[in-house]
């Protein structure tokens, strides 16, 4: 049986933005793999380079060199429908990723009218029954939904056309703690069910051990290390700046009293 190609394959990937004086290098000679199916995090501080991986693979970046492959083809300097149709894309702040004068019941099927696929009512009702809104939420807007149902909302929309990768920029970071860990619920379920991969952009160790299969480690725009998620929860990491944002992390997890002494 013939193995299926990687979902995401980047190989020497640069990213450079205008700056005075020259430009400036964000991204810098990055390579990694996302398997078929895998679900793959990128963790660092911020101004690593891991947002601007996402949206170099997903086209949002004009100054990229190297090589981005998807489902083994390779994307060239504008993706095409097709591509886009296979690359669905979930931002940090649901309401500016959402039109503000668009129903929910519209904004959930743009995508399908796009692509010119039909039986958008039956569609747009499953894909919000997915995430877990009603036909109720059908005809509200994005102020009249709580953040967590807006990034919902977000969701249904990437899933609506059956995509097989989800570019997940920090999708939690903008909710409060409380809606956090149901939509990181939420994605985990829904890629058990579709068979999705997904590349997951976070500051959040937690999030990336909890979510991901394997995760690379972002520092200055290089990926200085890549490990198991089993790794990072159990802090076995090789590279020393991995080992670091390790113990930054479990050092401000821990309870402390108002003197900033340790609580056994």
């Amino acid at each position: 049986m013939t193995a299926r190609p990687a979902a995401i394959e980047v190989a020497g990937l640069d990213v450079t933005f205008p700056a005075r004086g020259g430009g400036m290098r964000a991204v810098r000679d990055v390579s990694f793999t996302v398997a078929d199916g895998e679900s793959f995090g990128l963790v660092g501080e911020s101004g690593s380079g891991k947002s601007t991986i996402l949206r170099a693979i997903a086209g949002l970046v004009p100054e990229v060199t190297g090589d981005i492959r998807v489902a083994g083809a390779a994307l060239g300097r504008r993706r095409t429908r097709a591509d886009r149709r296979r690359l669905q894309f979930v931002f940090q702040d649901p309401y500016g990723a959402l039109h503000p004068r668009h129903s929910v019941g519209r904004i959930v099927a743009e995508p399908l009218l796009i692509h010119g696929i039909g039986d958008v009512e039956r569609r747009v009702t499953e894909g919000l029954a997915a995430v877990g809104l009603g036909a109720e939420h059908r005809a509200r807007f994005p102020h009249q939904l709580s953040g967590g149902q807006r990034q919902r909302v977000a969701i249904a929309r990437a899933l609506v056309l059956d995509p097989p990768i989800l570019l997940l920029d920090e999708p939690t970071s903008a909710l409060d703690v409380s809606i956090q860990a149901e939509i990181l619920n939420l994605l985990a379920r829904l890629r058990r069910e579709r068979g999705f991969s997904y590349l997951l952009v976070s500051h959040d160790l937690a999030v990336v051990a909890h979510m991901c299969d394997r995760v690379g480690v972002m520092r200055k725009g290089e990926l200085v290390e890549v490990l198991p998620a089993g790794a990072l929860r159990a802090g076995t990491a090789a590279h020393p700046y991995t080992a670091e944002l390790i113990a930054a992390f479990r050092d401000m997890q821990t309870p402390r009293d108002e003197a900033g002494a340790t609580v056994a």
